[in-house]
């Protein structure tokens, strides 16, 4: 296999043999690797990571997850490529073979979302390798998650509007125009606060059977294999420093962010305001701000007890 440039845009192979889009980009001596959220997300919402991050001397790496737009897609209407690779141990596996494949090692792992949770699995199972992880608008649980977006749910709509939703829901017609409407209504005001912040394209870029497998049809309706994800019980065991990073409009419970700052023995919470699940693209000014401050900080402290 030939040695692969630490540096710039290159497919990685898998053990597998399927190849993931990587992008290495930056200089300094803080390397920070980002996962996309979804599941089934791209790694565009991190495309300025490395300009915003610059002036603070950071590296970033980021990738697309496999069946993600930028990576192989394997036909996963097959269920053995559904047994082997849809489920969050695969993930997991797969964050370690990026980094032992691009050389990485005592860096930053950042987490977006559903990325959080392969973040919370990989400071869990291998800590050696991390100088600190960042869990960006991630909680260590689905079941508190579940309350909060029908919560939220109950809050923006009409009792009327929560019934025709649920109606829609129990009789699976997703594609029902008045229900994808709703559906966009808070995606407007949760997962993207700001006003039009989003990348474009003119197709849709998400892995549609990687989404629907782990989560469902939509935000709301959490009924995939992740929904019953917890490690409430292990989040105290993260050994690493911690950066806990959410929207002040956002559609993880803020209470559980607080209530995992308190748990995890070395962790900082940092609320973004004025943004909601996608904080870098709401508020990119105080999530660069905040972020790039608490990286340094935390990577001075690293240098100094290793002396």
């Amino acid at each position: 296999m030939p040695k692969l440039n630490p540096d710039g845009t290159q497919f990685i192979t898998l053990s597998s043999g399927y190849h993931l889009w990587t992008q290495t980009q930056g200089k300094g001596d803080i390397h920070l690797m980002t996962l996309h959220g979804g599941p089934g997300g791209t790694n565009e919402v991190f495309e300025n990571f490395a300009e915003r991050l610059a002036p603070y001397g950071v590296r970033v790496t980021r990738y697309d997850q496999l069946g993600s737009f930028y990576s192989d897609q394997p036909d996963f209407s097959d269920p053995a490529n559904r047994q082997q690779f849809l489920n969050i141990d695969y993930y997991l596996s797969e964050v370690e073979q990026v980094r032992q494949q691009l050389g990485i090692d005592h860096f930053y792992l950042l987490g977006q979302s559903w990325g959080g949770v392969l973040a919370i699995e990989y400071a869990l199972k291998y800590p050696e390798h991390l100088n600190g992880v960042i869990l960006s608008s991630m909680i260590d649980n689905l079941d508190e998650y579940i309350v909060n977006i029908n919560r939220i749910r109950e809050t923006m709509f009409s009792k009327e509007d929560v019934a025709y939703m649920q109606q829609i829901e129990q009789q699976h017609a997703f594609d029902d125009a008045k229900y994808q409407a709703l559906v966009s209504e808070l995606g407007e005001h949760y997962l993207h606060h700001a006003k039009d912040p989003q990348p474009r394209h003119l197709i849709s870029t998400l892995a549609t059977p990687v989404y629907n497998y782990f989560q469902g049809d939509n935000e709301f309706v959490m009924v995939g294999a992740l929904k019953d994800w917890d490690r409430r019980a292990d989040i105290h065991r993260i050994a690493v420093p911690t950066y806990l990073t959410f929207g002040g409009h956002e559609t993880m419970p803020l209470a559980a962010a607080e209530r995992m700052a308190k748990t995890i023995p070395d962790a900082t919470l940092h609320v973004t305001p004025n943004a909601g699940h996608g904080q870098m693209l709401d508020n990119p000014t105080d999530y660069f701000s905040h972020l790039g401050d608490w990286l340094v900080n935390t990577d001075t402290k690293t240098a100094f007890h290793s002396k």
